[in-house]
């Protein structure tokens, strides 16, 4: 370890494992930030396994494994009769029928579908229905995307349990949530994220969370809901085959360039909705804290006609206060987009980046 840039280097998934597992003795939450192809869904299932003793486990995990426990009968020869299958033999779907998953799923489930579902746990399949212009159909086959966050509510139905007590999940002392994102539609990345930092903050058990991710603003959202979580940044050691573990929980987060990336190519294509205001907002509190200022507003460039850049501050405040879009991103008003485009692109100006990575000022909305 390097004590001045907190630092890890491990030579095996094992000394992560323990590294994780020791943080969480007196923190409730570990984040960690990695790019495809580092090894999040090998180190969730090592996570997992460290926690296994003879027929003991201690683990409740969601990654790729989770969602292959779901797979589809397309009924080929009739093609009427359309079913997902689970594994019951998982004991991820422990006393799944005493506990009435139907009514456990439904409210996480309406928050992204307009779907229906029915679980017949005898034969271990789900149907699926949806009403079109007043006439219900059944036994349909969900797209892809509606299949995979049917899956995670599923999963959410099954965390609830956990956080409550069941004894069918009282096995669970640690979650380990392994990249929902890249199965879940794009849009709901931040509706995802607000709704499981809200139901993980509201548990009152000893149950800890690990999650990892390769998705920007999944993880942005989560840094900002899940304050007091220890956030690492995890990447391969190319030299030595092994794994380094950047701690950013004390720093400016390492992400900033890929938030303003983001930023930056929105401003440009004029396609701006409210949640970027959050991005923004937290953007200049940790170049804030970077330069050493109190206040996210003195990254804020001071006009003439508003010398102590009070009016821009008041608009980050106002439009970055909002829940995260919860069932739709919303598309900023015109006037919004002016406000945005004109104190990122100052921002811009004032610090300077990559000419590479940002080569040339965004087009700002002209007003009407």
């Amino acid at each position: 370890m390097s004590g001045k840039s907190k630092i890890w280097n491990y030579q095996s998934m094992r000394g992560l494992v323990q590294r994780l597992r020791s943080d969480l003795k007196d923190k409730d939450f570990v984040l960690l930030y990695a790019y495809n192809g580092t090894g999040k869904t090998r180190l969730s299932m090592a996570f997992k396994d460290d926690g296994k003793k003879k027929d003991t486990r201690d683990t409740l995990y969601f990654n790729a494994f989770t969602e292959d426990l779901f797979t589809w009968d397309n009924d080929l020869d009739s093609d009427s009769d359309r079913v997902l299958k689970i594994n019951s033999s998982s004991s991820f779907f422990s006393g799944i029928e005493e506990l009435e998953m139907e009514n456990r799923i439904r409210p996480f489930l309406q928050r992204y579908a307009d779907f229906y579902f029915s679980i017949n746990y005898e034969q271990g399949t789900i149907s699926f229905s949806r009403e079109i212009q007043g006439t219900t159909i059944d036994n349909i086959k969900v797209s892809r995307g509606e299949e995979n966050i049917f899956i995670w509510c599923f999963f959410l139905a099954i965390v609830q349990l956990a956080i409550d007590g069941a004894e069918a999940y009282s096995w669970v002392k640690y979650i380990y949530i392994d990249d929902p994102i890249s199965s879940l539609d794009e849009n709901n990345a931040i509706a995802v994220a607000n709704h499981l930092a809200q139901l993980l903050k509201k548990q009152n058990s000893q149950l800890k969370t690990v999650i990892s991710s390769h998705h920007t603003l999944f993880f942005n959202v989560l840094c900002n809901e899940l304050n007091t979580a220890k956030k690492y940044f995890l990447s391969c050691n190319k030299q030595s085959a092994g794994y380094v573990l950047k701690n950013t929980s004390d720093t400016p987060f390492f992400h900033h360039v890929a938030m303003l990336t983001e930023l930056y190519q929105a401003s440009k294509s004029g396609k701006l909705y409210t949640y970027h205001f959050n991005i923004l907002r937290n953007l200049l509190e940790k170049s804030a804290s970077f330069h050493g200022y109190p206040n996210f507003s003195a990254c804020i460039k001071q006009d003439d006609d508003d010398p102590d850049g009070i009016l821009h501050a008041r608009l980050i405040n106002i439009l970055s206060h909002g829940n995260y879009s919860l069932y739709e991103p919303q598309e900023m008003l015109e006037d919004n987009k002016i406000y945005f485009q004109k104190i990122l692109k100052d921002f811009l100006n004032r610090y300077r980046f990559n000419p590479e990575i940002f080569p040339e000022p965004f087009e700002e909305v002209e007003e009407s």
